[in-house]
């Protein structure tokens, strides 16, 4: 006689056989990713991972910051709530992103997350208000922690451990592009304060030329205490872009597709662009030498004319 608790044809319990509470309370022990990639096993397990509260616990996780009340209220509205907002800001933005516009960047909200070994030391949100002169016309820099700042002067760090998330959110479109290379791509020393900037990157492709946006975080030589924290964008010159410049390229980012690339990757995106702008630093400094040359040269054959009809009239 068959066990009443085996089920009808003699098979072996499945994963479909569960009830949905106790699926719930698993796929609650996964992290965004492997939920993700759960869902995509069995239409039940995807009917079930989809459910809103899962993927609130998982972003606010995640991101800390998120936990900012006006967030709350937004994140809410995204087209499938948390999920979408994961889906956006979790992955990386694709290298070619689509071409710049999206005028209606009214505000940007930033969600910034900095780690130091992987434990949470600092979050903060920072609305900017993006429809001013003053802000479309002047280079563009979100600030997220200034010198005033004392709520990581405790902290003493190491640079090279630092990670770092920098969400912006569009809170009329309801997109959101984490901007932050997770990892630092470069940690270097300002030469005059020998203040450590820890640099953490993604490189866009928009309209053919190519951008950064950057940020850059300030550590404390003696101290190692976090001093700065800041958002800019610059192209492949070096030069910082000004507002409404920026906003373009963080809209084409924020409408263009997601890549699931690992953090080296990342990495080496930004060491092509570093690595073009330094090429391109010399080509201008040889110009310049070269233009110089040029009208030294003829500056002394203009005074060594003048000298011969001088002497010789």
């Amino acid at each position: 006689m068959a066990n009443e608790s085996t089920p009808t044809g003699g098979g072996a319990t499945t994963i479909e056989d569960l009830h949905d509470d106790v699926l719930t309370r698993a796929l609650r022990h996964l992290d965004g990713p492997a939920l993700a990639a759960a869902s995509c096993a069995t239409s039940r397990l995807r009917s079930v991972s989809t459910q809103p509260h899962i993927w609130r616990d998982i972003c606010l996780a995640t991101w800390p910051s998120l936990r900012h009340p006006r967030l709350l209220r937004i994140l809410p509205s995204f087209p499938h709530s948390y999920r979408s907002f994961f889906f956006d800001a979790h992955p990386f933005p694709s290298l070619h992103a689509t071409a710049a516009g999206r005028g209606r960047l009214t505000e940007l909200i930033s969600a910034v997350d900095l780690y130091h070994d992987g434990a949470p030391i600092f979050s903060r949100v920072v609305e900017t208000e993006t429809t001013s002169s003053w802000f479309q016309g002047a280079p563009f820099r979100i600030d997220a922690l200034d010198r005033k700042d004392l709520s990581t002067a405790a902290l003493v760090i190491s640079p090279a451990d630092l990670t770092l998330s920098w969400v912006i959110i569009d809170p009329a479109g309801l997109r959101a592009v984490n901007l932050s290379s997770r990892r630092p791509v470069a940690v270097d020393r300002q030469w005059y304060t020998w203040d450590t900037l820890v640099r953490f990157a993604t490189v866009l492709e928009v309209g053919g030329s190519v951008y950064s946006a950057t940020v850059v975080v300030t550590c404390h030589e003696a101290t190692g205490h976090v001093r700065e924290l800041g958002l800019t964008v610059e192209d492949i010159d070096g030069i910082c872009l000004n507002g409404r410049n920026s906003l373009g390229i963080l809209g084409a980012a924020l409408e263009g597709e997601r890549k699931r690339e690992t953090e080296g990757e990342t990495e080496m995106r930004y060491e092509g662009f570093a690595k073009g702008k330094r090429q391109r630093e010399e080509w201008t400094a040889m110009r310049e030498r070269m233009l110089d040359l040029c009208c030294t040269t003829v500056g002394v054959s203009a005074f060594l004319s003048f000298l011969a009809l001088v002497a010789f009239p």
